[in-house]
Parts: C-alpha cells; sequence; structure tokens
C-alpha cells in the first residue's frame, strides 16, 4: 500500500508549498483539494507525488440540469492533473460548496439514479480520453454534509458499478463510511473491486488514526490480507503535531508481513 496526505489539513501553520514539501520528506504522497488556487510550479519543484486533487469546481452529477457542468469543469482541470502527474481526480456525488450541499436534496429519485450513471460514464470516457481515473467520494450526512443525495458508501459503490468504466472508480472514505454505516472491514473487502483510492481519518473528530473508535490497525490487515496495494490517504486534521500525526498514520498502515496470512 502506497501512504499519501493530504496537504489541505495538516501543517496548517504553513504556507501550502512547504505543507507538501514537509509531506513529501516524510515519505509520502499529496493529496490536494482546488487546484486552481495553488502555485502549481512550484508544487513540481518540490518532488513530490501527487495522489489525487479534486476532479470538479461546478454542477451536481445527479441534476440533469447542471451534469454537463460536471463534464466541462472536470475537463478543465486534466491538464493541471497531468502538469502534477495526477492520476486519481475526485467527484462527490452532487456539488459542494466551502463543503455544503449547494442544493440540499433529502430523497433520492430514479432520475438521480440514471443521471449520476450516466455522468459518471461520461467522466470514465473523459478519463480514457486522458489518461487519468475520476473516483466518486462517498460523504456522510449525518455530520458534515447534509443535502446531498446518494451520498453513502453503498450508493456510491452502486454507481460507479453501474456506469461500469474502468476509469471510473470509488474514492472509499472510511471516516465518512464509519459516521453513515460502520461494518468497514466488510465494507472494504466488497467494494475491493471497485477502489481507485481509500481515505481515512478517526472517529469523531476527523483526526488521525488512534484518536478515536476506528481499529484502523484491522482495517490493514484486512486491506493486505484482501490484496489491496493501492493508496490509502489520510485526509484528517492532525490532533496535535502534524508530524506526529503523520507517524500515527503510518504505524496504523504498517503491517507485518507475518500477520498478513492470518487475517486473510
Amino acid at each position: 500500500m502506497r501512504l499519501a496526505v493530504c496537504a489541505e489539513m495538516v501543517f496548517t501553520g504553513l504556507p501550502f508549498t512547504e505543507r507538501v514539501r514537509r509531506i513529501h520528506e516524510a515519505g509520502f504522497d499529496v493529496e490536494l483539494w482546488d487546484s486552481r488556487t495553488k502555485d502549481i510550479g512550484a508544487l513540481k519543484a518540490t518532488g513530490a507525488v501527487f495522489s489525487s486533487m479534486t476532479g470538479y469546481t461546478a454542477g451536481s452529477l445527479v441534476d440533469p440540469e447542471s451534469a454537463d457542468e460536471v463534464v466541462r469543469t472536470a475537463e478543465s482541470l486534466i491538464p493541471i492533473a497531468l502538469e502534477l502527474g495526477v492520476s486519481r481526480m475526485v467527484v462527490h456525488p452532487a456539488e459542494l460548496i466551502d463543503g455544503h450541499a449547494a442544493r440540499p436534496v433529502y430523497r433520492s429519485s430514479g432520475l438521480m439514479w440514471i443521471t449520476g450513471a450516466r455522468t459518471l460514464e461520461r467522466l470514465g470516457r473523459l478519463g480514457e480520453k486522458y489518461g487519468v481515473t475520476f473516483c466518486l467520494e462517498n460523504l456522510n450526512t449525518i455530520l458534515d454534509h447534509p443535502g446531498i443525495p446518494l451520498a453513502r458508501a453503498k450508493d456510491t459503490l452502486a454507481l460507479v458499478a453501474a456506469a461500469g468504466h474502468p476509469r471510473v472508480k470509488l474514492m472509499l472514505d472510511l471516516y465518512h463510511a464509519q459516521l453513515g454505516e460502520g461494518n468497514l472491514i466488510e465494507l472494504v473487502r466488497a467494494a475491493l473491486p471497485h477502489i481507485g483510492e481509500i481515505q481515512v481519518a478517526d472517529v469523531p473528530g476527523r483526526c488521525e488514526p488512534g484518536t478515536g473508535e476506528i481499529n484502523y490497525a484491522a482495517v490493514a490487515r484486512a486491506l493486505a490480507g484482501a490484496g489491496y496495494d493501492g493508496t490509502v490517504g489520510m485526509e484528517a486534521w492532525a490532533s496535535g503535531d502534524s508530524d506526529a500525526a503523520l507517524e500515527a498514520f503510518r504505524a496504523a498502515f504498517t503491517v507485518p508481513a507475518l500477520h498478513i496470512g492470518a487475517d486473510a
């Protein structure tokens, strides 16, 4: 498993490029959110490997009136992704503005399902054209993102499966899944064929592994036992010192080889 850290949420007292440098020097790949506000040349100069970035800036996957905006803005960001070497571009079930639902919806409809699957198919074709993968992230609607339809992991997994395109995968966020659904080990096993990347943070608090109730060491052993060799990204706040948070994350997802067979 490769390990990545979201530069938006650690070393927050430092300029963004310096955060990226610190993460890279600690041996992690880097996740970022809105690339339009970043100095791309300076980020490239750090030598960091960029794991993922936000892959659209407007529109809703599940809304027929604004789905075109998702595809249009996704294509507008692809040159930045290619310049940084980003292979995974993250989209959400509906439009977010500052983390909140742009137009809250509390009941999903059949039209939303159909529109979401078709929009993901279009993104898949776009990803095939440019060599990037679009990853649909699950969200929790209990605490952080009320009013986002089709946001649960089981819904996003169903949409990705329905799209049926190799350039469309799941950004499986276990923090959101724990708040909304739980049963994380069975979830990752069921979702494994469709996972593009996994994101983690502990519950409550959304801080690094080891600060809450999730047994991330057990999750890591289950992933290793299932043969997952993709990226796990820490999209979490540091509960205190950022260097210590990174090391806690590394420790949680460092699986001794002798344990792998026992937990398969």
